[in-house]
């Protein structure tokens, strides 16, 4: 990239102040066909990063971070201001082990404000900063960055109702860039837009209604008829507006999100005040890459491509792809099935679901909490509804798990995504904290399948068997293969090896692979262990765990976090029945895990078969 003259020299966000406006398109150039180039390799998110380049440098040029906070929701549009403050060296290693995160983290750098992998949560905090701002006496701006599709989420509104009712530097941009919230009405609306962006505006706005306010007698109300005139003016052009106004912003917008120039007056318009403002702009995902702006949802969050091409490389079947047939497999045999999703349809695999069962399908946006109440009222009017949801997303509904579903003993079924370490996307997405927060619920049954057909095994009993809310969890990626000794039973647990072994490995889901194959390693060295596979997680079946009484150590491996995980409970119900051999857990002990791929975290926490053989080796050598 030594052609990239302008953002090789970029060291530092006040860098950008001294470069003109055609230096500042060139650089919007520079950072497209750098993002192109580095996520082609790394995979992570480019349209939503393409879709942002001239609003972050705008954002950069007015303000001062990391003075001034910028919050950006989400944070997976975050790759353009990394490449502004500082971090362009290192931007190759984005998303690889000890590189750089896919997403802002503070523990990176001083500029990236929140940790923020999920969705709706900007405003909240931009407005927290913007109210300590206000309490200590400091004039520096709170910046929010948030997409239409956040607009979904319940939080957005929670927080702009409570932001809107006082005075603060809070500075809320609507990144409008899919699902046009509002239209405006022509040329007109847009070319006062501009207008109204215009620094000049707002100082000449804020003059008059002082002069206006000080007019003996009849200025307030004077005023007061003006703002009335006003607003039924601008709520025949700026159908948007109204809704912001009405909470207490000030609204400014739609203005083209891709022109830095207007970006550039509107935010020095916005710096300005000392009242909520929402500036609201439209850009293309995917802009500047023909194949992102044509399927913007393809290339949200992807995997390796070929730039001239447009495709990706081959990754082949999945738990995601499989589950979407098995749930199409199932709608067409039964009418009362339905799927769920917060706004992961693809993700998820329901692509195809989507298509041949329209009228029983609900996409209900970035609503995770929304998604699992509305399941409870579909299962209350006689419906099977099935929520696709990633595991990181599936935290965010723990009370309308426990109020909504589990106490009314509803009969839903939640098919848990991304369950156990997420490469690349880090310490936000990793589906660690499932089990132990499904473990704390009542009558709530978990399946944590190792192979396709486990899966169909275990949704048959969801749905058929199973009383009230199941979970189904299923790792990321396709599933191992069978070892030729083993035959999956379908029950709640199998055992796999000589009964009579005095070592066993217990555990469940993916780590099932690798300790078969560790199991095969210490064979080889004479070692005689068991494997003890669950099937079903909660409720651990009790003759599983009468199955390790005559062993003399027990290994409990579980991809989560121990703490509520379901290696404690199988330690207590050992404890129960009086257990005297040795008893170890190999887990994620009270911690956030780094990005990093699946197969080094695995390695790197003990999980794979050569570190499973060597603990086993090291312990029943020290036993002797």
């Amino acid at each position: 990239m030594d052609d990239l003259k302008l953002l090789s020299n970029i060291k530092k966000p006040t860098d950008i102040k001294k470069l003109s406006d055609d230096q500042l398109n060139e650089l919007a150039d520079e950072i497209r066909q750098t993002l192109i180039n580095t996520v082609s390799e790394t995979g992570g998110h480019l349209a939503s990063n393409l879709g942002v380049v001239e609003l972050t440098i705008a954002l950069h040029k007015v303000f001062n971070s990391p003075h001034d906070k910028i919050v950006w929701d989400v944070g997976h549009q975050v790759y353009v201001h990394k490449l502004l403050t500082g971090r362009y060296d290192k931007f190759s290693t984005l998303r690889q082990y000890g590189g750089l995160s896919g997403f802002s983290s503070p523990d990176e750098s001083n500029h990236d404000t929140f940790f923020s992998g999920h969705s709706s949560t900007s405003i909240s905090a931009a407005y927290g900063i913007a109210s300590a701002n206000k309490l200590k006496g400091n004039k520096n701006s709170a910046i929010a960055v948030i997409g239409d599709g956040a607009f979904t989420g319940g939080m957005v509104y929670e927080a702009l109702n409570n932001a809107g009712r006082e005075r603060s530097r809070l500075i809320v941009i609507l990144n409008d860039n899919d699902m046009s919230i509002s239209k405006n009405v022509g040329s007109l609306a847009t070319h006062l837009a501009v207008i109204k962006a215009r620094p000049s505006y707002f100082r000449m706005k804020d003059r008059t209604e002082r002069i206006i306010n000080r007019i003996p007698l009849v200025g307030v109300k004077l005023s007061n008829s003006i703002f009335k005139l006003k607003t039924s003016v601008k709520r025949a052009l700026y159908k948007s507006s109204t809704m912001f106004e009405d909470l207490g912003f000030r609204y400014m917008g739609p203005i083209d999100g891709h022109n830095i120039e207007i970006l550039t007056d509107a935010l020095e318009a916005a710096k300005g005040a000392n009242y909520p403002i929402l500036l609201h702009i439209k850009t293309t995902k995917g802009k500047g890459y023909n194949f992102a702006e044509l399927e913007p949802s393809v290339f949200h969050g992807i995997s390796k491509f070929d730039i001239d091409t447009g495709e990706f490389h081959a990754t082949g079947t999945s738990f995601s792809n499989e589950f979407g047939k098995l749930m199409c497999h199932f709608a067409g045999n039964d009418k009362r099935v339905c799927a769920v999703t917060a706004a992961m349809s693809l993700g998820t695999g329901l692509h195809d679901f989507e298509h041949q069962f329209p009228d029983r399908f609900f996409d209900v946006g970035i609503a995770e909490e929304h998604a699992v109440t509305f399941c409870g009222g579909l299962a209350k009017g006689g419906m099977l509804p099935v929520f696709a949801v990633y595991s990181a997303f599936l935290q965010r509904s723990y009370d309308q798990l426990v109020h909504d579903a589990a106490l009314q003993k509803l009969k839903m079924i939640i098919a848990i995504d991304r369950a156990g370490f997420v490469t690349g996307d880090g310490e936000t997405h990793h589906g660690l904290l499932d089990v132990p927060f499904l473990n704390t619920i009542p009558g709530i049954t978990v399946y944590s399948p190792t192979y396709y057909a486990e899966m169909n095994n275990a949704f048959v009993k969801a749905l058929y068997h199973d009383p009230a809310v199941v979970a189904v969890r299923m790792f990321k990626g396709a599933e191992p293969e069978i070892p030729s000794d083993f035959t999956p039973s379908g029950n709640d647990y199998d055992v796999y090896g000589d009964n009579n072994a005095d070592v066993a490995i217990v555990t469940y889901g993916r780590l099932f692979d690798a300790a078969a194959k560790a199991k095969g390693i210490l064979a080889a060295n004479n070692i005689n262990i068991k494997v003890i596979k669950l099937n079903k997680i909660k409720p651990v079946n009790k003759q599983a765990v009468n199955n390790v009484l005559n062993c003399k150590t027990v290994v409990f491996y579980e991809e989560g976090e121990l703490n509520g995980g379901v290696a404690q409970i199988f330690n207590m119900m050992l404890t129960d029945l009086s257990y005297k051999g040795r008893y170890l857990i190999k887990a994620v002990e009270n911690e956030f895990v780094h990005h990093a791929t699946d197969k080094i975290l695995l390695k790197e926490y003990g999980f794979d078969e050569k570190s499973m053989a060597e603990f086993i080796t090291e312990v029943t050598t020290n036993e002797r």
